[in-house]
């Protein structure tokens, strides 16, 4: 026998025999089986462990207005600043309790007037032009106040401020006033006083004091008002 032949012969042996084999393997092995492992004896299954499920988050809640807390801290309440009252603002403007500035003027047709002479007597000064709407229309009522109280001490005078006097002479032609008007060409009597506008006026009593003052056109209602604060104990009502 070659040795090619018995190579092949040795190898179909091998099959052989492992076929057999797992043919025993196939038909044996549920009794072996249940030798090791009696019917019903398995275990069960090991469920895996639970893990509890995490809570989801949640959001944070808006803050609303009611839900902010109302602050520890008690805040004190602001003060306003304090705002000059009209009385304190006039008596500013017009010197009220003050000692009247001097006052020495020419008089429109000729001599002076002098302030400081006139103590004694109740004096309502006007500072006016004659271009002013108002003045014109004030001086008729200035006059019936002077006439009516010249006899209680009321001297009423006007200052005409820097104009010519043949223009202020015109004026009180055209209007007919009778209570003296001063002449103040150069303004310096404005300036002292403090006529910041025209007109203006300012009531002094007998010792020289003002005692209350007027911007701009006025009607007779404050006109006498203004009178009466000079003549103490005199009924005056407007004409």
């Amino acid at each position: 026998m070659s040795a090619r032949l018995a190579v092949l012969i040795g190898l179909l042996a091998g099959l052989l025999t492992a076929g057999i084999a797992l043919a025993a393997a196939l038909v044996y092995a549920p009794q072996i089986a249940d030798a090791i492992h009696p019917a019903g004896s398995l275990p069960a299954a090991t469920a895996p462990p639970t893990v509890p499920p995490r809570p989801s988050p949640t959001a944070p809640p808006i803050a609303t207005p009611q839900s902010i807390p109302a602050p520890s801290r008690t805040l004190a309440p602001l003060t306003p600043s304090a705002e000059p009252s009209p009385s304190a603002t006039e008596e500013s403007l017009f010197r009220v309790g003050q000692k009247a500035p001097k006052l020495l003027l020419p008089l429109l047709g000729g001599g002076t007037i002098d302030l400081a002479k006139l103590k004694g007597k109740a004096v309502w000064v006007n500072f006016m032009g004659t271009y002013c709407p108002p003045c014109r229309d004030e001086f008729p009522l200035m006059n019936v106040f002077g006439a009516r109280h010249e006899d209680d001490g009321l001297v009423v005078l006007a200052v005409d401020v820097r104009e010519e006097p043949a223009v202020v002479q015109a004026f009180i032609d055209d209007t007919g006033v009778t209570f003296q008007v001063a002449l103040d060409r150069d303004g310096v009597a404005q300036k002292a006083w403090g006529a910041i506008a025209l007109p203006i006026h300012f009531w002094i009593d007998t010792e020289g004091i003002i005692r209350d003052g007027a911007l701009g056109a006025i009607g007779p209602d404050i006109m006498a008002d203004g009178v009466q604060t000079i003549l103490p104990g005199v009924d005056v009502s407007p004409p």
